[in-house]
C-alpha cells in the first residue's frame, strides 16, 4: 500500500463516522451515506490539501455537498413548479404563448450584461440575492436595487417588443412569472 493510500484509510478510518452523522443530522439517514462518498471522493482527490487533524476540514467538505445537493434540489422544484404552471395554464393560442415567450428572450438579449447577469443568477441559477451579491461582488443590499432595476428594464424591454405584434398584457403577464420566481 502506498503513503497516500495509507493515510487516506486512516484519515477515512477515523473520521466517516462523524462525517456520517453530520450529514445524517443536517439531511437525514438517506442522504449521509451519498454525502459521505462525495466528501470521500473529495478528499481522494484533494489528499494533498487535507490538513491534521482532518475532521473539521472533511466537515466543511460535508457541508458544501451538502449545499450543493441543496440548490439541485432546489432547482428541480422550480423546474417541476414551473412546469406545474405551464400545464395548469389554461390551452390557448399556442402561437401566441411563444411569440410571448420569444418577446421576453429577446428583451433579455437586449438587457445591458450587468442586468442580464442579476437576473440570470437569480431566476435561472436559483441563487439566493446574498449568493448572487457574493457572485458579483457587491453588498446584498445593492444587488437587490440592482435586481428591481433589471427587471422594471426586462418589463419595459419586453412590452415594446410585443408592442411591435399586439398589446402588452401577455408580456406582462410572463416577465410577472420570471420576477416571482426571482424573489
Amino acid at each position: 500500500m502506498s503513503p497516500d493510500e495509507e493515510r487516506f484509510t486512516a484519515i477515512y478510518d477515523a473520521c466517516r463516522q462523524n462525517v456520517w452523522a453530520y450529514a445524517a443530522g443536517r439531511a437525514g439517514r438517506q442522504v449521509a451515506d451519498e454525502v459521505v462518498s462525495e466528501t470521500f471522493a473529495v478528499a481522494w482527490r484533494r489528499l494533498a490539501d487535507v490538513p491534521d487533524p482532518a475532521l473539521p476540514w472533511l466537515l466543511g467538505v460535508a457541508r458544501n455537498v451538502l449545499r450543493d445537493g441543496h440548490r439541485a434540489r432546489v432547482r428541480r422544484e422550480s423546474f417541476t413548479a414551473e412546469l406545474g404552471r405551464w400545464a395548469a395554464r389554461p390551452v390557448g393560442d399556442i402561437a401566441e404563448d411563444v411569440a410571448e415567450r420569444l418577446a421576453v428572450l429577446r428583451a433579455m438579449a437586449a438587457l445591458p450584461e450587468q442586468d442580464r447577469e442579476v437576473l440570470i443568477l437569480i431566476a435561472w441559477q436559483g441563487l439566493t440575492p446574498r449568493e448572487a451579491a457574493g457572485v458579483v461582488r457587491c453588498s446584498p443590499a445593492a444587488l437587490r436595487v440592482r435586481l428591481h432595476r433589471a427587471r422594471r428594464r426586462l418589463l419595459r424591454a419586453a412590452e415594446q417588443e410585443m408592442a411591435s405584434d399586439r398589446g402588452p398584457g401577455g408580456v406582462r403577464r410572463r416577465v410577472g412569472i420570471i420576477s416571482e420566481e426571482m424573489s
